[in-house]
């Protein structure tokens, strides 16, 4: 197989007299890196940069190619699961276009292209991009896909402990209540535990602002104390629960500003909400408790 291996990479021309950035067989190394927010498989490829799967906490992996320099133009490169030395009877599988960023620096991938590149690499096929440099000379970087497999163990081990969802997707969430409740059901607690989980690891995100909101049935001054109560009963699960108090800001606005029209028993229970938006304060410029509340006008 070895034998195999090299000749593969002997045998593999230069994309059309243009560049190849590859690593010999015998020096592919993967590196895994990675915490509760985004775990990374990546090759080193001499050069040039790096080739790398990519899996965010909440979402699915991509695939991306990094350079150290502006190597490649601008606009779409091609993304390939190439056959290698050995798989003699195969063609290079093209499993689409992805974006080359406007720094000229990285390319990447979507979801659906990464699983299937993924799973074609561990096949035995080599992930591979396609494109041209600024100046239109061809450009192509291809990965090994060899001594891959501790390394995706521990890639596999890194993911497992993810966190279930990422800053963009916590950072503005919400709550649903029940017709005249301001208690938390299940599913709500179960919902502000998943931001208590990424709160405690993101030590960035330092306040909080939740906003209460009900539907229209009823008196309008009892709607706005029901959606008071409903942010405060939010506010005292995050404070129970760990939050430093101080960072949390209310507001209530009773029946006003509807998420959907009073019509129908399901838009009604879509306005029984509070929102929940999580925000990275520079301590700096930030302004006093008081100091919001009065610029909140509460």
């Amino acid at each position: 197989m070895r034998r195999l291996l090299l000749l593969g990479a002997m045998l593999c021309p230069l994309w059309a007299h243009g560049l190849t950035f590859q690593e010999p067989i015998e020096d592919v190394k993967w590196e895994v890196e990675g915490d509760r927010f985004e775990c990374r498989l990546i090759q080193p490829v001499s050069r040039f940069g790096r080739g790398e799967f990519v899996r965010r906490a909440g979402e699915k992996p991509v695939f991306r190619v990094v350079a150290g320099e502006p190597w490649l133009a601008r606009g779409e490169a091609s993304l390939y699961a190439a056959a290698t030395g050995w798989q003699v009877r195969e063609s290079d599988l093209l499993l689409g276009r992805i974006p080359v960023t406007a720094n000229e620096r990285s390319a990447q991938s979507s979801q659906d292209q990464a699983a299937r590149l993924l799973t074609a690499m561990l096949e035995g096929r080599a992930p591979v991009i396609r494109h041209r440099t600024a100046q239109g000379d061809r450009l192509e970087v291809r990965l090994q896909p060899v001594n891959v497999k501790d390394a995706y163990q521990q890639y596999l081990d890194c993911v497992s402990g993810l966190l279930p969802v990422n800053f963009d997707q916590a950072k503005f969430t919400l709550v649903r209540f029940e017709g005249g409740s301001y208690e938390l059901s299940e599913r709500a607690k179960a919902h502000l535990d998943i931001l208590l989980d990424y709160i405690s690891e993101d030590k960035s995100v330092n306040r909080i602002r939740l906003d209460g909101y009900s539907d229209s049935s009823g008196d309008r001054l009892l709607n706005r104390d029901m959606s008071r109560r409903r942010a405060l009963m939010v506010k005292n699960y995050l404070v129970a629960h760990g939050f430093d108090e101080d960072g949390i800001i209310i507001r209530f606005h009773g029946e006003r500003y509807p998420a959907k029209p009073n019509n129908s028993a399901a838009n009604r229970a879509a306005n029984r909400r509070v929102t929940i938006e999580l925000e990275r304060v520079d301590e700096t410029y930030a302004l006093t408790r008081e100091q919001e509340e009065e610029r909140l006008d509460l």
